[in-house]
């Protein structure tokens, strides 16, 4: 036994199908956003953050370098009072070092876990964004197949009664 659809309004579906179409066009670029997002920030931490607190080090180091000569030749000559000045200078550049190593050391540590943390959401967004580019479209066109099928068939006229009979009541009853 076949039951009936009860539809009833037909621009309800057709509204629907608007917004879902709608939908689909800001929500494919937002998903295309952040994947470009995540590999903007995957380039950053691996380039550029990672190529600074190198030079950084590197800098650091130098300048702690200088400082510890500087000490030395304090040290070596005659002015024993006029030491503390270099000692401190580089006590501040040994710290400024050891800052900049910290900071490369994380750098160093979120560029290995960052595939791990980002990997898996990154998957679920592609997966969504196929469900967004294949299943929703077709569901678009499903609901457009649907409303011209369904405004085609509100167009038809229901069969006209046989036989002179019009389906009132009151004509049975009463006679020729």
């Amino acid at each position: 036994m076949a039951q009936s659809a009860k539809i009833t309004s037909v621009e309800a579906l057709a509204a629907f199908r608007a917004s879902l179409i709608l939908y689909l066009c800001k929500a494919r670029p937002v998903l295309e956003e952040v994947s470009a997002e995540v590999l903007r920030t995957r380039a950053w931490l691996q380039n550029d953050q990672r190529r600074h607190w190198e030079n950084e080090v590197r800098l650091r180091k130098r300048r702690l370098e200088e400082a510890q000569a500087e000490l030395l030749n304090a040290r070596i000559s005659q002015f024993k009072q006029g030491t503390s000045l270099p000692h401190m200078a580089m006590q501040r550049a040994k710290r400024a070092v050891q800052d900049a190593e910290e900071k490369l050391a994380i750098v160093k540590h979120w560029d290995r876990d960052m595939e791990n943390r980002t990997d898996p959401l990154t998957k679920q967004m592609e997966q969504l964004h196929g469900f967004l580019a294949s299943d929703m479209k077709k569901a678009v066109a499903y609901l457009s197949q649907l409303v011209e099928t369904l405004d085609a068939y509100a167009e038809v006229l229901p069969p006209a009664p046989r036989d002179g009979a019009t389906g009132d009541p009151e004509e049975k009853g009463s006679p020729a």
